[in-house]
């Protein structure tokens, strides 16, 4: 059994999850899908990983997943626990000395966005969250997420570079989203090649995946879980 420790990112909740959760919990893993905190512009980076440190306690056997802004958070948490395997799905890759608002310049993020607009017809980067977020997702449900919606990240997070000096010796994985209008794939595949030096696996869905295919998200995850145990049992 693992337990799987899911952040959530900008602007959301630890309910973002929910379904994941119900889907890691039936094949009998522990997960917990802490609220970082909100609605206060001086919490820091240190102050989001704090958060999910308090939460795990002294739980083991962790698989820590980032979600989108939460790639900022995954690392720190990886850098202070024993984790078997760091996940970033539709992650911000961050990179030492940089802040997550140089981030965006940084990875040339708009000239993708741009590019990939221009082949869609203007899906991605599209004004309606409905569109360029929960297009995949059940209304209803898109609707529920959207009014859970609150003030995170602070703008002290997202202005002080990003704490570590090196990527955390963890081993690491990413999922990109092959439908997400708000990150390009091609965006993600480059990013990751660039950052983190190797391919992404990917998965068919919209940036809001755990909210529209949560079984698949559930698979994915339990396969690195199972990988990793295998490793450490083989140590």
């Amino acid at each position: 059994m693992s337990t799987f420790v899911l952040i959530h990112g900008g602007g959301d909740v630890g309910w973002s999850w929910h379904l994941v959760q119900a889907e890691l919990q039936a094949r009998g893993h522990d997960v917990i899908a802490p609220d970082l905190p909100g609605d206060d512009e001086s919490h820091t980076l240190e102050d989001y990983a704090d958060a999910v440190v308090e939460a795990v306690g002294d739980r083991r056997n962790l698989v820590v997943v980032g979600h989108s802004f939460g790639a900022f958070t995954a690392p720190l948490v990886a850098a202070r626990l024993p984790v078997e395997v760091l996940v970033l799905l539709a992650g911000m890759v961050p990179r030492p000395g940089e802040s997550p608002d140089e981030w965006w310049a940084n990875t040339g993020y708009q000239s993708a966005v741009q590019k990939q607009a221009k082949r869609d017809g203007g899906l991605t980067g599209h004004a309606d969250p409905f569109v360029s977020f929960y297009h995949d997702v059940p209304r209803q449900l898109a609707e529920e997420a959207m009014s859970k919606e609150r003030a995170h990240p602070s703008s002290a997070a997202s202005a002080a570079v990003w704490p570590l000096k090196e990527w955390p010796d963890t081993p690491t994985r990413f999922v990109l989203c092959t439908e997400d209008r708000f990150f390009p794939p091609d965006f993600f595949r480059r990013l990751v090649r660039d950052r983190l030096g190797f391919v992404p696996d990917e998965i068919a869905g919209s940036h809001c995946v755990a909210l529209s295919r949560p079984k698949e998200v559930a698979d994915i995850l339990a396969g690195y879980a199972a990988t990793a145990s295998a490793a450490k049992a083989g140590q």
